[in-house]
């Protein structure tokens, strides 16, 4: 599963791992869990990024807070991933 390394506003740098991705209207969603998804009675916790520019190679994330766009998104990656428990 990859992992990717997501810098916060206040300098952390957090680890996330790459559950799914999909583009909804030319927008770029990842779904990532704090937590590798495949290891045993994992619990992490899920969280939807989306990006917000690219520069060449490289993309910007951010964290997706707005309640109606995040059910949107969720539903389409309850579709994509049918294995995992994501809840609301």
């Amino acid at each position: 599963m990859e992992q990717i390394i997501f810098d916060s506003e206040n300098g952390e740098q957090i680890p996330f791992f790459v559950i799914e991705e999909t583009t909804i209207n030319e927008v770029h969603y990842l779904l990532v869990s704090d937590e590798d998804p495949d290891a045993v009675d994992s619990e992490g916790e899920a969280s939807i990024l989306k990006c917000v520019s690219t520069d060449g190679e490289e993309e910007t994330y951010e964290f997706v807070e707005d309640d109606a766009e995040w059910d949107a998104v969720l539903s389409v990656f309850k579709e994509l991933v049918d294995d995992l428990d994501l809840e609301d």
